[in-house]
């Protein structure tokens, strides 16, 4: 080849290279390992995804890039439980605005036909839906569409992991999924770690209550999920466990008083149309959720319970339960029961980290506080 040809085959070349970089990567077939130890194959990097859950954790280990891959979601867990944060992050996520919505298994709107209609390259859904959406979950997987199962819901350390890295996997993102998997393994062991450490002859009594009603309508209280959960990996004695018959409901108040609780957490958020629920949140400064809080110590026989009388009565942001953040709510409550051991943990700084460093959104407002300043 001569000279000339040479030269020209390498500037064709030079000019090419823009182009093949800028195209995007080949999606291959993988088997991927999800939450219930599954192993699903799926075209990955997805480029067309229908989410039905945990749509905080997806933006933090997709990013918000990643939503532009998104062709459907679950519309009502965002949008109609948490509408304050669905639109902050409709802002960053202009996508939202329009996204088809394929409905949820909860209020019995799933739709197995609009999944399919939109063709996706996978479905991800919660344990939850998974197991109860039958007939649609045959009908979705013989359309040829693969379900990857993710599940923070179960609240432990091995589910929480195996979702966070099959996340990673249907969006080619996995550095950043690693990265979130053992950071969330190092706070989750070092929290258990500190806790051991705190001996004691008695388990803290604490009480959690949801304050989405206000103070004088009794709110549920958990056991074995969700705060209740926590309460017990934190070695606590919930005031739940053998007094509500279910995973979560409201709680006779003569049995709170009989009980005695040193410490109190009532569990607020953004909620519309809720006058009197404790406000935590994007939007909420720490006066107006104190304020919200504060009527809870008006309750008939609260003035004599251990917790009030100590001032350990605290609000915690109910969306923190059960994410992939969760660390920083186990870490605030932990900090409370057993402060020689937390000295040094700022569980505000760790939440306001998480946002600087894997979401869209900054942070602002209130989301764990003491009614004492």
């Amino acid at each position: 080849m001569s000279v000339s040809c040479r030269l020209a085959l390498l500037l064709l070349t030079v000019l090419a290279l823009p182009a093949l970089l800028a195209e995007p990567a080949r999606a291959k077939p993988l088997a991927i390992s999800d939450a219930l130890n599954r192993k699903v194959v799926v075209d990955v990097p997805a480029k067309r995804v229908v989410l039905g859950f945990n749509f905080e954790d997806f933006t933090a280990i997709a990013g918000a890039d990643g939503w532009k891959r998104v062709v459907g979601i679950s519309k009502n867990p965002w949008a109609g439980w948490r509408p304050a944060n669905w639109a902050r992050y409709q802002q960053v996520i202009p996508a939202l605005k329009t996204m088809p919505d394929v409905g949820y298994s909860e209020d019995n709107t799933f739709s197995a036909e609009k999944v399919i209609a939109l063709k996706p390259d996978v479905l991800i859904l919660p344990e939850g839906s998974f197991k109860v959406l039958g007939t649609a979950v045959q009908q979705i997987t013989q359309a040829g569409i693969p379900i990857v199962v993710i599940d923070y819901n179960a609240q432990t350390l091995e589910r929480h992991l195996a979702s966070t890295r099959a996340i990673g996997a249907v969006m080619g993102s996995n550095i950043r999924a690693e990265e979130l998997a053992q950071q969330y393994q190092r706070k989750y062991r070092d929290i258990l770690r500190r806790v051991a450490l705190a001996k004691s002859s008695s388990k803290p009594r604490v009480y959690v209550e949801l304050g989405r009603d206000g103070a004088d309508s009794v709110g549920n209280t958990y056991r074995d999920t969700m705060w209740g959960k926590l309460l017990d990996t934190l070695g606590a004695d919930n005031l739940a466990n053998g007094r509500i018959a279910a995973n979560w409901g409201p709680l006779n108040p003569e049995a709170v008083l009989a009980a005695q609780p040193d410490y109190i957490f009532i569990a607020g958020s953004s909620w519309v149309n809720r006058p009197k629920a404790v406000k935590l949140g994007y939007d909420h400064s720490a006066a107006d959720a104190r304020a919200s809080l504060q009527a809870y110590l008006g309750r008939p026989g609260w003035s004599s319970l251990p917790a009030v009388r100590q001032q350990h009565v605290y609000a915690i942001e109910h969306g923190l339960c059960r994410s992939l953040n969760d660390y920083t709510a186990m870490a605030f409550i932990a900090k409370q029961l057993y402060p020689a051991q937390f000295a040094d943990v700022d569980p505000l700084a760790e939440l306001r980290q998480y946002h600087q460093r894997y979401l869209p959104v900054a942070y602002s407002g209130s989301w764990l506080l003491g009614l004492k300043p």
